[in-house]
């Protein structure tokens, strides 16, 4: 296992998010509760979290989907980029992508107001963290047209 110990630094605090399209190309998105004391309350974001201690990120990402929503039938799991959560957690953020194309509605929602899938083009006016929109940028520029 790969520690983090740059200059005798802690490990670097990580998570993991997924970006899940179905089959008409929308992408679930989570709105966040709008509680004190949590990252980026009352925003739209895709689903995930920390991990634990310990924990790679593509487990965590497996974990948490799981958690949150009951997806633990997603298709094709795949390892995209990282950013970090500037102004945010500060953690380092794994993205990954996958495919569902179930109905949202019917999820079990451990966390969080509501899913939703969204139309690329309808996220323009959600309040969503400069992060996850850089990363959702990030992956529909280099998908295939």
């Amino acid at each position: 296992m790969h520690q983090d110990t740059t200059a005798g630094l802690p490990a670097t605090a990580r998570g993991a998010v997924a970006i899940i399209t179905n089959r008409r190309g929308e992408i679930l998105l989570h709105l966040r509760d709008d509680l004190p004391g949590i990252a980026w309350p009352d925003h739209w974001s895709v689903l995930g979290g920390g991990c634990d201690p310990g924990e790679d990120p593509a487990a965590a990402i497996v974990r948490e989907l799981d958690e949150e929503a009951g997806l633990t039938d997603i298709a094709d799991l795949t390892k995209l980029f990282e950013i970090r959560d500037e102004h945010g957690s500060g953690q380092l953020i794994t993205f990954f992508a996958a495919s569902w194309d179930g109905d949202e509605t019917t999820l079990p929602l451990a966390e969080g107001v509501k899913l939703q899938f969204l139309a690329p083009e309808d996220l323009e006016f959600r309040m969503i963290p400069p992060f996850i929109r850089h990363g959702i940028n990030r992956y529909l520029a280099a998908r295939p047209a």
